[in-house]
């Protein structure tokens, strides 16, 4: 195998896997969308099935845009879905709250009267 041999083979290698990530796009955009019915999802996919270089560009060329405001949708809403679960074990307490923590462990015994104030500056900051 010659060097250039081993060249084209890379570079067709790096187009099929660029195609198929496409192709997978689409196929996850076709069904991500909700505006679009039943009949003409299964007609994208037929026609990427039968003549798939041609709809994935008549695709792209059509739908590029709302396919790109379905994925931004879509990760601003996994992102909503992350901060509101983290909020939610983290769990939200207010200054006042955690200082009076921290006197009830003072008055337990159980932190030293230095450690309260270094947690009542940082639950004031």
């Amino acid at each position: 195998m010659s060097f250039w041999d081993f060249f084209w083979l890379l570079i067709c290698s790096y187009i099929l896997v660029a195609y198929l990530i496409l192709l997978f796009h689409i196929v996850v955009d076709v069904f991500r969308d909700p505006e679009l019915g039943g009949g003409a999802k299964a007609l994208w996919i037929i026609g990427l099935i039968v003549v798939p270089f041609l709809i994935a560009l008549i695709y792209v060329i059509t739908r590029g845009r709302g396919m790109a405001e379905r994925r931004l949708a879509a990760h601003r809403q996994a992102q909503a879905d992350t901060d509101q679960y983290i909020q939610s074990v983290a769990g939200s307490s207010s200054p006042a709250e955690q200082i009076t923590s921290a006197k009830a462990l003072l008055d337990s015994g159980s932190i030293t009267a230095a450690e309260f104030e270094q947690l009542k500056a940082k639950a004031l900051a």
